[in-house]
């Protein structure tokens, strides 16, 4: 008698992996693996990754093994690399070869870029000669464009086959084929003509060909096209896979939308690393990176700061005459900085975002600029006249109070104004905006800003 799955109660996403996981800890710890097994029958693949994750390394093994084959082979796709090679580790070759060999090649692509090339090379060897081959040919391109997270399992046919012929092909070709939502038309010499999706095929006459019914204005991308624009292309489309082309015009693979996904949350975990302190993750876990790594990263930028704070202490011991004579002035320096470097960090980012996703490329860089600038002197307003009030109330001297004010509605205007050009500066030069503008802001805004201020201090106070 078969032993029924465990029923779990009706809840959240999250709620469930966070339960399947406690559970199957509890009973892998008691020794259960009958039950561990059962825990994980009615559960989706992917739920079944993280809960594998979310184990002690010790029992990910068990619980990886209580998967029958084709389970293993899903469920490993989703699984973080790290833990994806610590299986690798702890397998049987054959049991390796096995769930690798019946990987997408794309996954696989994925996968053999994280293992060390001793480890690729002996998983290559033992590929099957079909699946050795796509592998090879994903792995030859280079990385981050559209031919390395390609796939070449889609479905190519003849304009010449009727919509009857192309249903039976499909059936037959389904279970091996990454998607059957678009099918795409190519001639003899393997080149691009057409595409029919799956909904135009079952609303037509079975007697017509797929001549009679495909689009021939097909949006494609070729093998070099970066892998964030084949990214925005796909989302810009509403497109559930785009067709990748060689040189020749033929076709060669096809990107899927899950596949953009993956770009995505890459692209945007690369920006937000590098605009927290200019450190790219460079495709690794940042967390588990080796510190050594992390620190040669991170410190480059951290002299260039140090650089910065003693240019600006240099300017502060050359105002000493004037600091003697009006020593509050002192006490407002790091609200000044602090202040237009917080302006300057909010007009990068929004600028370096839209020119990720392209929201500002109908508006040219000048109309942005001028627009941010405009902002931070409204900032710049709003916060000057409250600075103005406060320092008052502290210190008493209308003028000081004055100078405190001017000084911060200057400084967020050139914040503002800075943060807004050095993205477009940058990406001009070839560099990435996000990792090199921070650092740069930070520098304006601490030099620029205590000048800005000790020189309107003196017109203010007439000293």
């Amino acid at each position: 008698m078969t032993e029924n799955p465990i029923p779990l109660p009706m809840i959240s996403r999250s709620e469930l992996r966070q339960l399947v996981s406690t559970q199957l800890q509890m009973l892998l710890e008691q020794g259960n693996l009958q039950g561990a097994k059962q825990v994980l029958v009615p559960v989706q693949p992917v739920d079944i990754a993280e809960a594998i994750e979310g184990l002690p390394e010790a029992m990910q093994v068990i619980a990886f093994r209580l998967l029958s084959k084709d389970e293993a082979i899903e469920v490993y796709e989703y699984l973080d690399s790290s833990v994806q090679q610590a299986l690798i580790e702890e397998f049987k070759r054959q049991d390796v070869i096995d769930i690798v060999d019946k990987m997408s090649p794309d996954d696989r692509a994925r996968l053999l870029d994280e293992l060390p090339a001793k480890v690729v090379r002996r998983l290559l060897e033992q590929l099957s000669p079909k699946e050795r081959q796509a592998t090879a040919l994903l792995l030859g391109y280079e990385a981050g464009t559209a031919g390395r997270i390609m796939t070449p399992e889609y479905i190519s046919l003849k304009e010449t086959l009727t919509v009857s012929e192309t249903l039976e092909r499909i059936r037959s070709l389904a279970k091996v084929t990454e998607t059957i939502y678009y099918l795409y038309v190519t001639d003899a010499l393997r080149s691009l003509k057409g595409i029919v999706s799956l909904r135009d095929l079952v609303t037509a006459q079975p007697d017509q060909t797929l001549g009679d019914i495909m689009a021939r204005d097909v949006v494609f991308v070729h093998t070099d096209t970066d892998q964030e624009e084949v990214a925005r292309l796909i989302q810009r489309y509403d497109f559930l896979a785009v067709p990748v082309v060689d040189r020749e015009q033929r076709l060669v693979g096809i990107v899927t939308v899950d596949d953009v996904f993956d770009i995505l949350e890459e692209e945007t975990t690369k920006d937000i690393y590098a605009l927290g302190g200019g450190v790219q993750s460079g495709g690794d876990n940042y967390f588990q990176t080796n510190l050594l790594t992390v620190a040669r990263k991170r410190v480059v930028w951290l002299f260039v700061l140090l650089l910065t704070n003693t240019v600006t202490g240099t300017i502060i011991r050359s105002q000493e005459a004037l600091l003697q004579q009006v020593v509050t002035l002192a006490a407002f320096i790091p609200l000044l900085v602090g202040t237009g470097g917080n302006v300057g960090a909010q007009s990068s980012t929004v600028v370096i975002r839209g020119l990720n996703t392209e929201e500002i490329r109908d508006l040219g860089a000048l109309q942005v600029v001028g627009r941010e600038a405009l902002a931070g002197l409204l900032l710049g307003s709003i916060l000057g006249s409250v600075a103005t009030v406060w320092a008052y109330w502290l210190q008493g001297n209308l003028m000081v109070a004055l100078a405190v004010g001017i000084s911060l509605i200057a400084i967020a205007l050139l914040a503002s104004t800075a943060g807004s050009v050095l993205p477009f500066l940058f990406r001009s030069l070839g560099l990435d905006p996000a990792l090199m503008s921070a650092p740069f802001i930070t520098t304006a805004v601490d030099v620029l800003g205590v000048l800005i201020y000790f020189n309107i201090a003196r017109v203010i106070l007439r000293l």
